[in-house]
């Protein structure tokens, strides 16, 4: 997945009321960016971090800067939580999850009140499939999800193994949007329940797998190797 239009450094000030972000341009600027990431940016919001922002000029768009990567002790990380989903998209239509393979749709109604990620169907075949973003890391080399409490994640796992029940296939991907780690974990101790949920997905035949990406300020690309964890 390319950025639509080239990112530009700039300087972290704050990051508040979740969805917004001050930063300082290279001109010397201050303005505010869309953070586009409802978790707690763990380890990603400190004063001073280098980060990328896509610039548009869109009439319709109050904020002029799109924040989509924060720079960490040299790695890459893809904040912006719908570049997830993009990605994914493009590696299930291009036939690179092993497994997972069939016609693509997005945002499809399940469950009360769900719409899953995808759905990837072949033949009589149903694969319901829910994208995490991933970009807590606090041990070298290993990710972490949630970085916040999520009643919503928990919900979709219980929306999956409904699905499994159902008949159907099920899977919780999870992105490691980070250029710097290769193994995964469920942050149970950040939230107990949505851990809970996730051992209880696993043995109801939820299949669970975890793949990378490389991150640029030109593109983000998918990861065929699959990483431990999953």
């Amino acid at each position: 997945m390319r950025f639509q239009t080239e990112l530009m450094p700039a300087t972290l000030i704050r990051r508040y009321k979740r969805f917004l972000a001050d930063i300082r341009l290279p001109d010397g600027r201050e303005v505010t960016a869309h953070c586009p990431n409802p978790g707690s940016m763990m380890g990603l919001a400190d004063e001073g971090l280098t980060v990328w922002v896509e610039p548009n000029d869109d009439p319709k768009k109050k904020l002029k800067f799109g924040l989509r990567l924060v720079e960490v002790n040299g790695a890459m990380v893809v904040v912006d939580t719908g570049i997830a989903n993009r990605v994914i998209k493009e590696a299930l239509e291009a036939g690179m999850i092993n497994g997972v393979s069939g016609a693509v749709r997005a945002e499809v109604k399940y469950g009360e009140n769900s719409r899953a990620d995808f759905l990837v169907t072949q033949g009589r075949e149903k694969i319901w499939v829910e994208v995490k973003s991933v970009t807590l890391s606090r041990h070298e080399g290993l990710a972490e999800f949630p970085d916040s409490k999520t009643a919503r994640g928990a919900k979709h796992l219980g929306e999956l193994s409904a699905r499994v029940k159902e008949g159907d296939r099920a899977v919780m991907l999870y992105l490691i949007g980070r250029t710097d780690c290769d193994q995964f974990r469920v942050a149970s101790d950040i939230d107990p329940t949505y851990g809970a949920a996730e051992i209880a997905a696993r043995a109801a035949g939820v299949e669970v797998i975890v793949f990378g990406v490389s991150a640029s300020p030109d593109a983000v690309t998918f990861n065929p190797t699959s990483i431990a964890g999953g």
